[in-house]
């Protein structure tokens, strides 16, 4: 059975993004993923994201349903026969969506994990909490609307940071198989981004010193997209040489 593209309105997505030194970073990658370098630094970050009217493509919106999601995410680049390919690597995806849980990795690509989410916003502020029921993520982030990106990012504008974001289309995400990785392309019918300034950034995952040790991983930049359609592509799944073999 054909893998179904997915329409989705973006109602809100803020985008967390940390500075992280690259070496360590590119170890905890899997092959074939390394990190793209800016500023002398990986990327990586938290996607906070409220999907309304989620459906196959197609189908009338009012028939779509909602949640609340979150990505961890690290900016990648990787090799393929027709030369490198620039996209993000999703270690892990929470969803406020049962239904998510149940058809991800299944009838569309991406593997999730079940989360409890508590969100505030009002008046150019935003507060997003969640933590997963198996224990293993919690996030709080508090940030508000801002005249430009934040002091000390790697990025020196918004249109540079916009421009690197936009380019990166592809995520490919982590499975219950190692070395083999489910991918969707996102396309957006309009590319707009608004700069946050970050008052609170809390991740299990950052903040565990077996991954990073203090200043190794440091909040760099907050950026907001809101009321943006989308359609959200199923790519083919990546696999290693030894997943290859394995299988």
């Amino acid at each position: 059975m054909r893998t179904p593209t997915l329409a989705a309105t973006i109602q809100r997505r803020i985008l967390v993004n940390y500075r992280v030194d690259p070496d360590l970073l590119a170890a905890q990658l899997p092959a074939p993923f390394r990190p793209v370098v800016v500023g002398g630094y990986g990327i990586a970050g938290i996607c906070l994201i409220r999907l309304g009217g989620v459906r196959p493509a197609g189908v009338p919106r009012t028939l779509g349903v909602m949640s609340e999601n979150a990505a961890h995410r690290v900016a990648v680049e990787w090799d393929t026969a027709d030369g490198p390919v620039t996209g993000v690597y999703i270690p892990r995806r929470d969803t406020s969506s049962r239904l998510a849980v149940l058809v991800g990795g299944r009838a569309f690509p991406g593997w999730q994990h079940h989360a409890r989410f508590r969100v505030e916003e009002g008046a150019g502020r935003y507060r997003v909490a969640f933590a997963s029921d198996d224990g293993e993520v919690e996030v709080t982030v508090a940030a508000r609307r801002a005249d430009g990106v934040m002091t000390g990012s790697v990025f020196g504008s918004v249109d540079e940071a916009s421009a690197f974001f936009r380019c990166a289309p592809i995520g490919y995400a982590a499975t219950p198989t190692e070395g083999v990785f489910d991918g969707v392309c996102l396309r957006a019918e309009g590319w707009n981004i608004q700069p946050l300034h970050l008052d609170e950034a809390r991740s299990s995952f950052f903040d565990d010193p077996s991954r990073f040790a203090p200043d190794q991983a440091v909040p760099d930049s907050a950026f907001l997209m809101a009321d943006v359609a989308t359609t959200w592509r199923p790519q083919p799944r990546l696999e290693t040489s030894a997943a290859r073999l394995a299988g």
